[in-house]
């Protein structure tokens, strides 16, 4: 059985907070122990534990494969889900605010997942991914229905210095009427990046707007390199 993660408590959530407005993103570092990375890995091949299994290249998604899981969800994927959601919610509703969208998300992820089922939004979303060499992914956006969250989250299982070369987490910001700007991550083994899912607010000279983003993966080089997404919203 896997061991549970830290405290969410113990998070620099100040730090955190100030990184998703200024960036898009922020990254915890030691979230969980290379035990349950490793059992994360070995569970790869345990056919029950997931409901679909996608070959990126059949969908021109890139070059890989990944693996949403069933539920129940395996209990570190469960407690993330669970226990980042009321901290990025208050996020998500100060940018709903500041952009003047009517949205409001509830304080608890359950209230949330509700609101998915009476959309039609019943399928569990987090995932686990494999990359070998050659793979990769394109630049993408998470939404799977009407009823969105506004953040992500990645767990990093992999060593980026030991286990593969290349494979680096890729994003890109389209600000109106400008240029795109690429942001490249390197996270590790035990690291988990938060970031957005859609879009973040920018303050320009007329108040807020929104900034599109969408994340990848570059080309691995060498090795495998193995992650597991925590998207929060259910779908279709």
């Amino acid at each position: 059985m896997m061991q549970p993660i830290i405290p969410f408590s113990s998070l620099n959530w100040s730090e955190a907070i100030d990184s998703l407005n200024q960036k898009g993103f922020a990254l915890f570092s030691d979230v969980v122990s290379t035990e349950v990375c490793h059992t994360f890995i070995e569970m790869y091949d345990t056919r029950e534990a997931y409901r679909s299994v996608i070959d990126m290249k059949r969908y021109n998604f890139g070059l890989g494969e990944y693996k949403y899981f069933s539920y129940p969800l395996p209990v570190v994927i469960e407690q993330l889900r669970s226990g980042l959601y009321p901290y990025l919610a208050s996020v998500a509703n100060d940018w709903m605010h500041k952009l003047g969208i009517p949205v409001h998300y509830p304080e608890t992820l359950s209230a949330f997942l509700e609101l998915c089922h009476q959309k039609g939004q019943h399928r569990p979303t987090p995932l686990i991914l494999k990359y070998k060499k050659g793979d990769f992914n394109t630049l993408h956006q998470d939404l799977y229905g009407e009823v969105y969250f506004p953040f992500q989250a990645v767990l990093f299982l992999t060593d980026s210095e030991k286990d593969y070369k290349g494979g680096e987490f890729v994003m890109t910001e389209q600000r109106p009427r400008m240029q795109s700007k690429a942001i490249v991550l390197r996270p590790t083994q035990g690291q988990m990046l938060v970031f957005t899912t859609n879009f973040r607010p920018v303050l320009g000279t007329k108040g807020y707007y929104r900034t599109a983003m969408r994340h990848g993966v570059s080309e691995v080089l060498a090795g495998k390199r193995y992650n597991v997404g925590i998207i929060f919203h259910d779908a279709k």
